[in-house]
């Protein structure tokens, strides 16, 4: 007789391999059949609602591995909330204005944009970005990321723009945005201003040179003759530019003897100063405070100029001579106490960084190749005390990675001081802070932020809503012209401003307070951040286009450089014009790093590339490791991590494959067993089962996703395939198919199989899907995984009792199963159902186990155990507990053909004689 097909043995359609490259298309394809997007909506209409607003990624190339990890997350916490009782829409955006794109489509036509008009540029740069947005529609989608593609966000459409008309309008209205002569960062490569958020710091090597100002007035305080004040500096090429030196009024300086010469500087810094000019010392003639010193005049080194001194709370001692060289053209601080002087504003350097006229003998030249020149110059007029590099932090663009400068030129600013408050109010007060570290950090920042510049000199944008009179030069911007501006950009979009004249694009019958009724335009556009930060206006509060939105969202999620980018400009605009932030909740994650925490670079050949990740093992490897790893540091990421994932990916679907196997032939509504007729021990997995769905649903709700998948994991690996499962694969394998025994222990697995399925169904989206096509259901089963809820928790499961009983028989097999290994490996046993256990126990843990004597063999899968009161000798001792020892022998008997246990009494059935009695009579039934 073929006894193995009396066996249970597990069934299932469920593929042992996930192929998931393969598979993953297949069920995208089925996803977009469906609608899965609409479903989802419609099942959860009129339910609380959750908004994750998104923060829209550039539509300028392939996705990499930093939008996997941004949109991946999204996607599970929207999928949790749309299980757990929220209508969570998610609707994708794509910032689609700014400078890369324009790169992009001068580079790829071979064009030059001064001479091609603006509205065929434009038209270019859109192509471009919708050209990358379908792209990466399509990226994303492969992902596994559910949301409203087809209806998308665009910061270029005509109802978007017309919202960012008015938020801007709103704001010049409130007071907050205003026209000044300011220095701001300027690229020159890019050859427009930059606000703070897209200036970062990289390491530079630059010019530093000691420079002597004679002293030609010294007011009755210094000598004039053969007296200098020495600067220090380390941006030569400012040099033209300067009017006067900053002195601390609080600090010391001294005058001192050099030679012929006497040279003034800080007290503090003078020993350094004569090692770097290789003295040994210096008679001090005077000293003064710096205030004394107050608008002594030096000359220029080169200029027929006079540099004034003047006094600064700016000056340090760090380095240099605390005589600072100033430029109000050049610098924020320069320009701010030059403004108390009333010293004039000198900035001889054009868009491009290139010096005009006002710059001389240097004019056409860059600024960094005047910086030889410049100092050859200061050496011939023998003003050159020394010269020498550093290296050092210096501001760069941000897109082009170039180096910027500080470049004083008319620009249109909002003013945050005038709304400053407000924001840090509502960042301590209004908004949650993802992780908590993240409030102090964007506090800071707006404390501290200057004057927003919203204005760039390019043409790929949303323009400034801003007319100028022909007659007088004074701008215009009332309430009667943003209504008229929004009205024609909701229809016609932004092109209209630059393809009609100003007469046409305002209302009939405007003047200037001066009579004049001839107008232009202003050239300039905004700030992509202001695009993008004016996104809760143009998005949330758009319900003709997205009526499941509401304003406020619950949730922004971005990387940590957000905090002065989309997260600071988005809080401006909504504060300026709401008084309100514009989300209740702030998420931050770290930056993709390789394993050894570099950042990723094609040079250094660390890139790990999403799609081809995707090709090779699919999209749920790829969205496993964003649930495994903690996002509120650096992640980090290579080739082995991934492979690694592909091992905690095949474990967690094995399991589920063997749950599946199981229930082959098990009807829910049929078969259930009453959870009061169960045993002890699918109690216990139950039991187990309850503290997972407790902790992950925990962990969900608190964006803890490593703790999710750490719990899930380890429930799979440990709770059941190392215990629970183990233990029950006899009773599964060997009882009657319609046994009360083993439709309890299927009770279990379906449970614990429509549990997991819920709880993965935000992180492996393709292979729950696979799982809930195969697994048993009732005929009103929704059509998706992904019309499910979240699991409820069923207190009925929690029995305390049960828990420490069967939580210490757990660590005693742990102690079973450790010498069963070592018997193991000195060739006692093979596999441990050829083993018989004897368990020697002190009074207590024996009156413990006495009553589970009878199973403890199956606990320990083992052919027999035996219990006994007292310790021998000769036993050996456990390891982790206390009071117990034990023995490990051959089996004694036979070995069952049919459940593989060793049995004294197999072949006493004269009908099945290589069988035990157990199997004899199930075979017999």
């Amino acid at each position: 007789m073929d006894y193995a097909k009396t066996l249970n043995l597990p069934k299932t359609d469920f593929p042992m391999r996930g192929n998931l490259p393969k598979r993953e298309p297949e069920i995208l394809k089925w996803w977009e059949e469906i609608d899965i997007y609409k479903q989802v909506q419609e099942k959860n209409q009129g339910r609380p609602k959750f908004i994750l607003h998104d923060g829209p990624p550039y539509a300028n190339g392939h996705i990499h591995l930093g939008h996997t990890l941004n949109k991946v997350l999204k996607d599970m916490i929207v999928k949790y909330r749309s299980m757990a009782g929220y209508d969570s829409p998610y609707v994708p955006g794509w910032d689609t204005h700014g400078l890369p794109i324009e790169q992009q489509a001068i580079k790829n036509l071979k064009i030059n944009r001064h001479k091609v008009h603006p509205v065929d540029f434009r038209k270019q740069c859109k192509e471009y970005a919708l050209k990358f947005i379908d792209i990466q529609r399509e990226e994303f989608k492969r992902l596994g990321v559910r949301g409203d593609w087809e209806n998308p966000y665009l910061t270029l459409l005509p109802q978007f723009e017309a919202k960012q008309i008015r938020v801007f309008g709103e704001m010049a209205k409130a007071g907050y945005i205003y026209k000044g002569l300011k220095p701001v960062y300027w690229c020159a490569s890019c050859e427009t201003a930059l606000a703070e958020a897209e200036v970062e710091y990289a390491d530079k090597s630059s010019p530093s040179i000691y420079v002597k100002f004679p002293v030609v007035d010294g007011k009755g305080i210094l000598p004039e003759q053969e007296t200098y004040v020495v600067i220090w500096t380390t941006t030569p090429w400012t040099i033209p530019a300067n009017v006067a030196i900053a002195l601390h009024p609080e600090l010391d300086y001294v005058l001192v003897q050099l030679d012929d010469e006497k040279h003034l500087l800080a007290k503090e810094l003078l020993e350094k100063y004569l090692e770097l000019i290789d003295r040994q010392g210096a008679q001090i003639l005077q000293q003064f405070k710096g205030e004394e010193l107050e608008r002594v005049v030096c000359r220029h080194p080169f200029v027929e100029r006079d540099s004034l001194v003047i006094l600064g709370d700016h000056v340090t001692t760090e380095t240099g001579t605390g005589c600072v060289h100033t430029a109000p053209g050049h610098g924020e601080e320069d320009f701010l106490v030059g403004k108390e002087y009333k010293l004039p504003v000198i900035s001889p350097v054009d868009n491009r960084g290139t010096f005009t006229a006002e710059g001389g003998k240097f004019a056409g030249q860059k600024i960094w190749d005047a910086n030889k020149d410049i100092i050859d110059e200061i050496s011939s007029q023998g003003k050159l005390v020394h010269q020498d590099k550093v290296q050092h932090s210096y501001p760069h663009c941000w897109r082009c990675k170039n180096p910027v400068f500080f470049r004083a030129t008319e620009q249109w600013f909002a003013s945050v001081e005038g709304f400053r408050q407000k924001a840090l109010d509502a960042i301590r007060n209004k908004v949650q802070w993802i992780p908590a570290w993240g409030e102090d950090r964007i506090y800071n920042m707006v404390e501290g932020r200057s004057d927003w510049c919203i204005s760039r000199q390019r043409t790929w944008g949303v323009p400034i809503p801003i007319f100028y009179c022909k007659d007088c030069g004074k701008e215009l911007i009332t309430e009667e012209t943003i209504a008229h501006l929004e009205e024609i950009f909701a229809e016609h979009g932004s092109d209209a401003w630059f393809a009609r004249e100003a007469k046409d694009l305002m209302p009939q019958g405007i003047t200037c307070q001066c009579g004049g009724t001839a107008f232009e335009k202003e050239t300039d556009i905004m700030d992509v951040w202001f695009d993008s930060g004016s996104s809760h206006m143009g998005v949330l509060k758009q319900p003709d286009l997205w009526p499941e939105l509401r304003w406020p969202a619950d949730l922004y999620l971005e990387g940590s450089d957000q905090h002065r980018g989309w997260f600071n400009s988005s809080l401006s605009t909504a504060v300026a014009v709401t008084g309100e932030p514009p989300y209740k909740a702030v998420l931050t994650h770290g930056f993709v790093v390789d394993e050894k925490g570099r950042k990723m670079s094609k040079s250094m050949g660390n890139v790990v590339d999403p799609l081809k990740v995707i090709n090779q093992m699919g999209a749920d490897i790829l969205r496993l490791w964003v649930a495994s790893t903690d996002y509120r540091g650096d992640l980090a990421v290579s080739n082995n991590i991934i492979k690694q994932m592909t091992e905690s990916y095949r474990k967690i679907r094995n399991t589920c494959r063997f749950l599946m196997g199981n229930i082959h032939d098990f009807d829910p509504a049929q078969h259930s067993v009453a959870y009061q007729e169960l045993l002890e021990l699918d109690r216990w997995a139950l039991l187990r089962l309850q503290r997972l769905n407790e902790k992950v649903l925990k962990a969900y709700d608190n964006y803890e996703f490593h703790l999710v998948y750490h719990a899930i994991h380890n429930f799979c690996v440990l709770d059941m395939s190392a215990r629970y499962l183990d233990i029950i694969k006899d009773r599964l394998y060997t009882a009657p198919a319609q046994s009360q025994e083993r439709r309890a222990a299927q009770t279990v697995l379906y449970l614990v199989l429509d549990s997991l399925v819920r709880l993965l169904t935000p992180i492996l989206a393709f292979t729950t899907e696979e799982i809930y096509r195969y697994m048993p259901k009732g005929s009103d089963a929704p059509q998706s995984v992904q019309l499910l809820d979240m699991p409820k928790l069923k207190e009925e499961y929690i029995d305390l009792e049960l828990e420490q009983k069967w939580d210490r028989l757990m660590q005693v097999r742990a102690e079973v199963l450790k010498h069963l290994e070592n018997a193991r490996r000195e060739k006692i046993i093979g596999n441990s159902l050829e083993a018989a256990v004897h368990v020697y126990a002190d009074e207590e843990l024996y009156n413990f186990l006495k009553p589970m004597e009878e199973q403890l063999h199956i606990l320990f899968i083992t052919s027999k155990a035996q219990l006994y009161k007292g310790i021998p000798a000769d036993a050996v001792t456990g390891e982790t507990i206390t009071g117990m020892a034990l023995k490990v022998e051959s089996a004694p008997g036979e070995k069952c053909e049919r459940c593989w246990m060793y049995h004294e009494e197999v072949g006493q059935s004269a009908e099945h004689p290589t069988l035990c009695p157990r199997c004899a009579g199930v075979v017999n039934q």
